[in-house]
């Protein structure tokens, strides 16, 4: 097994805390990437659909998992399971410095994630205190904070899978 991290970063102009609507770790959030075989190398043409909510079973029947799929070249099974609890929302701070914020670990057993695609449904929080609804789809974001008299935006939007490995550390597991 192997531990991906999702990390993701932008250029906030006026917001901060840019996370997915409900937080981190929302069940209903869609995370859409494409997944590449460990065995094979072969990266899906079409973007995977994954939501913390939504579980399968693994073929063995004794466990179960965020996403089973099949390698359309070499036939090898492999399943992604989402670990939550790690997710942090993109501050102001961590923008200006040009860091990313970790949003979800995902456990490939034969496949890994990557290419992930932003979509709709974050929300960000303007230094106003105005909750704004936000879609990425379009990779940037515009809108005027009526209250803070001021505009907001996000451009610039990036993220990446990097390899994480599991330690116990005061009896519960964290990811380095």
């Amino acid at each position: 097994m192997v531990y991906y991290l999702l990390s993701i970063s932008a250029e906030l102009e006026n917001l901060t805390d840019l996370q997915p609507c409900g937080g981190c770790d929302d069940p209903n959030f869609s995370y859409y990437f494409k997944v590449k075989c460990e065995s094979c190398g072969e990266i899906s043409q079409k973007e995977t659909c994954v939501m913390i909510s939504e579980v399968v079973p693994l073929p063995t029947g004794r466990a179960t998992a965020h996403l089973v799929q099949k390698c359309k070249l070499c036939g090898r099974e492999g399943s992604i399971q989402m670990i939550t609890g790690e997710g942090q929302p993109l501050t102001l701070g961590q923008s200006e410095r040009e860091e990313f914020s970790r949003l979800m670990i995902f456990d490939g057993r034969g496949l890994a994630p990557t290419d992930f695609s932003f979509s709709d449904g974050w929300e960000a929080q303007s230094l106003a205190g105005t909750t704004f609804d936000v879609d990425l789809s379009a990779g940037e974001f515009a809108e005027y904070d009526e209250k803070g008299e001021c505009p907001v935006g996000i451009t610039n939007v990036r993220a990446n899978f990097s390899v994480v490995k599991k330690r116990e550390r005061g009896g519960k597991d964290v990811y380095i």
